[in-house]
């Protein structure tokens, strides 16, 4: 599996006190590559759970971030920004996704990480709410959950016994390129699917079983047995 030095500095009990999904530092770090985030920016972490991910991009790369969630609350994430050390760089809010209470153009970059597939496949979404948080110039970058290509019926065979209303949002990387692309709002700048997803996303999984006595990701995994799980990458510059 690839290396992620900057996770690597993360003490990993910290990381899976916290997480709610497969590694969240793991996909950042990825997503980063292909973004250019500097010190002073204004960044949305949208649907960033506990937190983690806002407190990565505050200590890598000095940016001030709105660590935005619905499912956790802004006191309970304050606690953990307080912990880190973090709280001059990052405010949490708690805000649903279409009632979200920033100005126009008030970002430099928006991301999301394993978070934007439950409101973001909805193709009205992008042009009429999201892309209009970030100034023209600005980034955009998301990583998904996904599937390698689309299904007739959503899903492949192997997981139709497991599949999830949830999980008709997982698309290819092909159907977000052009969710995006067909706005012509932003230009994508890269659009891929990770190497050896589900090795990332095995050790939630095991997690999972144990800690929350669910074996529904386990046993996903096990049944992918042609291998149509991704996790996709998207990264995109708003037009000015």
């Amino acid at each position: 599996m690839k290396k992620y030095p900057r996770t690597e500095k993360y003490d990993a009990n910290w990381i899976s006190d916290n997480w709610m999904g497969p590694n969240p530092l793991w996909l950042l770090e990825e997503l980063c590559e292909h973004m250019d985030l500097k010190p002073g920016m204004k960044v949305l972490d949208m649907g960033c759970g506990k937190g983690i991910t806002s407190v990565f991009l505050a200590k890598e790369f000095g940016v001030t971030v709105f660590a935005n969630d619905l499912w956790i609350s802004a006191t309970e994430n304050m606690k953990r920004f307080v912990e880190a050390g973090v709280d001059d760089l990052v405010f949490p809010i708690h805000a649903e996704a279409h009632a979200l209470p920033y100005a126009e153009d008030f970002f430099d970059a928006a991301i999301s990480i394993d978070s934007y597939h439950y409101y973001g496949a909805d193709e009205a979404y992008f042009p009429y709410t999201y892309s209009k948080l970030v100034k023209p110039g600005g980034q955009f970058g998301i990583v998904v959950p996904g599937l390698t290509r689309e299904f007739e019926k959503g899903y492949p065979d192997t997981l139709e016994s497991l599949w999830i209303p949830e999980m008709f949002t997982f698309h290819s990387k092909d159907w977000w390129r052009h969710l995006w692309e067909k706005t012509k709002i932003a230009e994508i700048t890269v659009c891929y699917e990770m190497e050896k997803p589900k090795e990332l996303w095995q050790l939630w999984a095991e997690w999972a079983k144990e800690h929350l006595e669910s074996d529904l990701d386990v046993e996903f995994l096990k049944s992918d047995t042609n291998n149509d799980i991704a996790l996709i990458v998207m990264a995109a510059t708003k037009n000015t």
